[in-house]
């Protein structure tokens, strides 16, 4: 079944087209990626498919019974309530419908049911309906299903009673998006969800979104995420999107042979068209040849000419060396960082050799650029030692780099700091980091986030170090930079130590982990995956020689505890039996003066029957208010 459906839906913004007769189609539990060079239209064709943008043509199809929930990117709640009360506003409507649901079992509890056998039926198919909905929405698992969300995006219980407008803009999109998972739409359509998560809940959000019941369509530069999650890739470029059955990888894949095999057949059809050209040429004047000629002529004009294999415009660089390092490239013994007012972390040991490629992993806030910052000498170590080796030219780049505010002109911007350097020089190396034509004269201060993080990467080119020092290199890049950066660092002779959030990037490119701590470093020989699976299970065997240190103090008390649980239990059950025995003598004593009065009424005064079945009721309830308040007295003493 198809759950969401674009059909030949075209946008244009002025003169500039954006999308043009665009196919898209999402079917049942189908798990979709869109993908696209910064600038294509992910974002546009998302708000299109949502029905939050309007295209100028082709139509939106969604059968009426279909949800659709919808994350824009950056798109945090605006609310005055606090987090728990914003979360549980999901499930409002059935919270009412349990509501009625305890005022119909009222009514059954006070036989207040009408004699009419029709209005019970309908009475008892209206509470039925009731209770099976609840039941088949989980409503009586809706604040576990509340605390799963929160915890999986990081909001503890102390953050429950925060109020939202309180929160900073990426507190406020992670729970948007959790608002959005609780709301169980049949179709989800996330732009950037990934956004302001720090690893283990991308980890998580992977997990959740594959267990998910219904399709999801999803805008992301996080590669690690589109191969765990989706199985349908759209590539949306120059306006048009072509659907690829696979993950992201299984993409790229696909994509590179079906280019390399559309080149192979367009050179040889040009050939074919080059040589018929000369052909026809050579023989057209010739009498015994130009019936010949003309025939050829007529087949190369009907023809179907092969189109050339449109190739996407990538940036493209590698990064040289000026000078050779020594086999020794860093050592950091017993180093300390952070502030004086704020340490982060302290014993920092370890070595890196020439040629390698070092991730730094770790939670945020633990001082992962705080070292990277320490070890370039831009802020000075708390304590302990640095040492480089003999010829090591270190040039770092930092995430601060990419906010370039100067007011100078592209071309300046590296040219002034390379003077010696000729102008066609520093343009051809700007066209590489696709800054062309007049694009090398607009404003540094004026470039998107991805054109800033090219020219920072365009300055680190031209500096030739040996050992490089990366924060978040591939933020604010498309997928296509991040590949070309990619190769080019797996390409480098150098040496590199790096911090990144883009697991596919730490995946490709690191040859050993460090993850770093509030004690020091824990080293992992591997790339990413590896330091996963290492991570868990050391993390398994802390916890089972935790466990068995804790066994023996638990042991000791566990008689204790299940004596004081068992004593609890009897205790709360005898207050309960309290409880009820008092509900009962309020009943009882209720009933027993109802009857005295209702003795004394002429109507029953007068039929003896009726009397003695008062008089039989009335002393079967006094003898019932005794046996009730001897055992309430009897519980009352013990």
């Amino acid at each position: 079944m198809i759950m969401l459906q674009a059909a030949h839906v075209s946008k244009a913004f002025g003169q500039s087209i954006i999308l043009n007769d665009v196919n898209i189609n999402i079917q049942e539990k189908e798990r979709v990626g869109l993908i696209g060079p910064n600038g294509a239209g992910k974002s546009t064709l998302l708000k299109i498919l949502t029905g939050s943008m309007n295209c100028d043509s082709g139509n939106i199809i969604k059968p009426r019974e279909v949800s659709l929930g919808y994350l824009a990117q950056d798109g945090g709640l605006v609310s005055e309530r606090t987090i728990w009360d914003e979360m549980i506003s999901v499930f409002q409507e059935l919270i009412a419908k349990e509501l009625v649901l305890r005022e119909l079992e009222k009514q059954m509890g006070n036989g207040r049911l009408s004699v009419d056998i029709r209005e019970q039926q309908k009475f008892m198919e209206e509470y039925a309906g009731l209770a099976e909905e609840l039941e088949q929405k989980n409503y009586y698992g809706y604040e576990a299903s509340v605390r799963g969300v929160l915890h999986g995006l990081k909001f503890t219980v102390d953050d429950y009673h925060t109020l939202v407008r309180s929160l900073s803009g990426g507190q406020k999109t992670r729970l948007a998006l959790g608002k959005l998972l609780l709301s169980q739409p049949d179709v989800l359509v996330l732009d950037e969800p990934t956004n302001y998560l720090d690893m283990e809940t991308m980890s998580w959000l992977e997990q959740y979104l594959q267990e998910y019941t219904g399709a999801v369509l999803v805008v992301s530069h996080d590669r690690y995420f589109l191969d765990s999650l989706v199985r349908v890739v759209y590539e949306l470029v120059n306006g048009r999107a072509v659907r690829y059955a696979g993950n992201y990888s299984q993409f790229v894949e696909i994509k590179a042979g079906q280019v390399e095999q559309q080149l192979k057949e367009y050179k040889k059809q040009s050939e074919e068209i080059t040589r018929t050209e000369d052909f026809i040429r050579r023989n057209i004047v010739r009498a015994s040849t130009t019936k010949r000629a003309q025939s050829r002529r007529k087949r190369l004009e009907s023809m179907e000419k092969a189109e050339k294999p449109m190739m996407q415009k990538n940036v493209s660089f590698s990064f040289g060396l000026s000078v050779e390092s020594s086999y020794e490239v860093l050592r950091v013994k017993n180093l300390d960082i952070g502030y004086k007012d704020n340490p982060l972390a302290s014993g920092i040991n370890f070595e890196i050799e020439k040629g390698e490629r070092v991730a730094l992993v770790g939670p945020n806030g633990v001082g992962k650029t705080t070292l990277l910052k320490t070890l370039s000498g831009t802020i000075k170590a708390l304590d302990g030692a640095i040492f480089t080796g003999i010829n090591v030219k270190l040039n770092c780049y930092e995430q601060e780099q990419a906010k370039i505010i100067s007011t100078k002109q592209v071309l300046h911007e590296l040219w002034d700091e390379y003077p010696h350097l000729d102008e066609k020089y520093v343009r051809t190396l700007l066209g590489n980091f696709l800054f062309r034509g007049d694009d090398v004269f607009k404003n540094a201060s004026d470039l998107s986030g991805g054109e800033r993080s090219r020219l920072s990467l365009a300055k680190l080119v031209l500096k030739k170090a040996n050992f490089l020092l990366l924060d978040e290199p591939t933020n604010h890049l498309d997928v296509y930079s991040k590949e070309v950066l990619e190769d080019s660092l797996a390409d480098y002779q150098g040496t590199l130590l790096f911090v990144s959030h883009d697991r596919y990037f730490l995946n490709k490119i690191a040859t050993r982990v460090l993850e770093l701590t509030q004690f020091g470093i824990i080293d992992y020989i591997g790339n990413y995956d590896y330091y996963l699976k290492n991570r868990k299970s050391r993390s398994i065997n802390i916890v089972e020689l935790v466990n068995r240190e804790e066994e023996i103090k638990k042991e000791a008390a566990r008689h204790n505890y299940q004596f004081q649980k068992e004593a609890q239990r009897q205790k709360e059950k005898l207050n309960r039996r309290k409880y009820e025995l008092e509900e009962l003598i309020r009943e009882t004593e209720s009933e027993i003066a109802l009857l005295e009065k209702e003795i004394y009424l002429p109507e029953v005064n007068q039929n003896i029957s009726l009397l003695l079945e008062k008089n039989n009721n009335l002393e079967s309830k006094k003898l019932s208010l005794e046996v009730y308040l001897d055992e309430w007295i009897e519980l009352a003493d013990q």
